[in-house]
């Protein structure tokens, strides 16, 4: 399993732009068959990506969605403030099956 945290803070100008970004890859990642699990977080203008994979081959696929590439150009077009941050992490356990 592959489990990454992506925090990043974006301008207020940007955040409901952001918003529907996020929901417009969310619905099409909705539409994608195989095991991974996607979550977005926020609190004011920081968002928090958590995402879980079964595997490289599913996390590939999920990360090549036109519409996923087109939310990272345009948030990364925004003018972030500071750079986003990547997080590879280990689960350690779950009150429950991820997949």
């Amino acid at each position: 399993m592959i489990v990454v945290k992506v925090t990043y803070t974006v301008k207020d100008s940007f955040v409901a732009q952001n918003k529907q970004n996020i929901n417009t890859f969310l619905q099409d990642f909705k539409k994608l068959a195989g095991e991974f699990r996607y979550t977005v977080y926020s609190k004011d203008n920081t968002f928090i990506h958590l995402s879980h994979f079964k595997d490289q081959e599913i996390q590939t696929a999920v990360l090549d969605v036109p519409s996923f590439k087109a939310f990272q150009a345009a948030r990364d077009a925004s003018g972030l403030i500071g750079a986003h941050h990547l997080e590879v992490l280990d689960l350690e356990g779950t009150n429950a099956d991820i997949f």
